[in-house]
């Protein structure tokens, strides 16, 4: 990338509240989506080295041997499951969604999800029972604060458990308030053996010293949420949603993109509109596959009626299907969801002609519906395998956490849609990346190797921190 494209890719950053969360644009990706090497199966990817906007060939890094990473970075292990917290709470497992936020005091606040997935039978929270929200329920946050010392390494300085007692959390989202809102990936309740229900999300300031309440914000629906993104400019809230589209497969109707339109901004709990997004004139339609990157949709919004339909428990696809039922659009498998320029960018895990993956670009246009625009699809799963969190740089390039099969990466994207590998996991084959994202000032990157999902898994969570020579590339 030419400095001149850097200098103009970090004005259009943003920044959020008192950390500064930053968020460049991604026009170049959309720009050149429609060139051949961003994807089509049978399509040529342009792959870059060192010097290209990538960072060269990986190596095992001589700090974590869990990590390979390129020439001239550094990493730390901070957190494993299984390790004693501040409070004297072990640290569970399954380890996801994260944000990281400015501290007073200079250091760094992360705020972790616990993708726990016990069953109801054996699901006890891990943190203070009192205020957990159910009491058959093992999922939930913790809350770590970093700080870089003076000879640069970066080192753990407290942890403790900051909500418990939620279910499946998966990924969530960061707010322009500076608070993390962590999303359930299930619709269970009583009828599964729970003690409440779920399907909901939950928000945890990022300057909260001990747990907090768990309270559901029903009025953002109960569906099998995964991410979360706030338009910085409006304060309305998208959302994803994980779930299949099988042809022919009722209980597989696909998965939705929604957007909340609070009462009160900053005040989500307040109250608000759910609806769902549809293709203008084009009811029902399946973005699946068949695409075209580049090309603009206008869009148009369809209400929910019953944001928390009584048979969701039995349906997880009850709020989605009201959506369906008025023309809404149908999407593979919604996971990772992140804001800057203006737009919400969002990733389908297995979308696209060779359901390797997409990215899709949802853009605002006043007082119409706005536009959704495919950036990338993945021709194939050496190219890009299950994209799942994602995140930007504030020097404008995009790192996709891979959720797929075999062996696993850290994947970046140029502001021109092309691709290289920054980071693979050399632990357990399979295990996810996920929780990527970059401390304040764009120095750290902080990122997960999930573990297993269930508390009694051999596979241990493990949180990295990540520096090095950024502007070396488009990281």
């Amino acid at each position: 990338m030419s400095s001149l494209n850097r200098r103009s890719f970090l004005r259009s950053a943003v920044v959020y509240g008192g950390g500064a969360l930053f968020a460049p644009s991604l026009v170049g990706l959309t720009a050149c989506a429609d060139q051949p090497r961003v994807a089509r199966p049978g399509q040529s990817v342009r792959r870059l080295g060192r010097g290209e906007g990538g960072y060269g060939v990986l190596a095992p890094s001589a700090d974590c041997p869990e990590l390979a990473l390129p020439h001239g970075f550094r990493a730390v292990k901070l957190s494993q499951a299984g390790d004693v917290m501040s409070d004297g709470v072990a640290t569970p497992n399954a380890f996801d969604g994260m944000a990281a936020f400015a501290l007073p005091n200079g250091n760094i606040r992360l705020i972790r999800n616990h993708e726990i997935r016990d069953p109801a039978a054996s699901a006890r929270p891990f943190g203070n029972a009192a205020m957990a929200y159910d009491q058959k329920a093992g999922g939930g946050n913790s809350s770590l604060e970093v700080r870089v010392r003076p000879d640069g390494t970066r080192e753990l300085v407290r942890h403790y458990a900051s909500l418990t007692g939620t279910h499946w959390n998966c990924a969530g989202g960061r707010t322009p308030w500076d608070s993390w809102i962590t999303c359930e990936e299930t619709t269970e309740g009583a009828t599964q053996g729970r003690a409440a229900e779920h399907g909901y999300v939950f928000e945890i300031p990022a300057s909260a010293e001990d747990e907090v309440p768990a309270v559901p914000y029903k009025a953002m629906g109960r569906f099998t949420h995964e991410a979360l993104a706030v338009d910085a400019a409006t304060g309305i809230v998208y959302l994803t949603e994980d779930s299949t589209f099988r042809a022919n497969d009722p209980t597989r109707p696909g998965a939705g993109f929604y957007r909340y339109i609070p009462k009160q901004p900053r005040n989500l709990l307040a109250g608000g509109r759910l609806q769902l997004l549809a293709l203008m004139d084009r009811p029902r339609y399946n973005t699946s596959t068949g695409q075209r990157p580049g090309l603009p949709l206008p869009v148009t919004w369809v209400d929910i009626d019953d944001v928390d339909p009584a048979n969701a428990a039995s349906d997880p696809s009850a709020v989605f299907r009201q959506g369906l039922a008025k023309g809404g659009t149908i999407f593979q498998r919604l996971e990772g969801c992140w804001y800057g320029d203006g737009s919400i960018f969002f990733n389908a895990t297995s979308g696209g002609d060779a359901g390797a993956g997409q990215v899709w670009q949802y853009r605002p246009r006043g007082n119409s519906g706005g536009q959704l625009i495919l950036v990338f699809e993945s021709p194939s799963r050496d190219v890009l395998d299950a994209p799942d969190n994602i995140v930007v740089s504030p020097r404008g390039g995009l790192i996709v956490c891979e959720d797929g099969d075999g062996v696993q990466f850290l994947r970046g994207l140029t502001q021109r849609g092309e691709i290289f590998d920054f980071g693979q996991n050399l632990t357990v084959e399979s295990d996810e990346f996920a929780g990527a994202c970059f401390s304040p000032d764009g120095q750290t990157l902080f990122v997960n190797i999930q573990g297993a999902t269930r508390s009694t898994g051999a596979s241990k969570g493990m949180t990295f921190a990540i520096w090095g020579p950024w502007e070396d590339g488009v990281l």
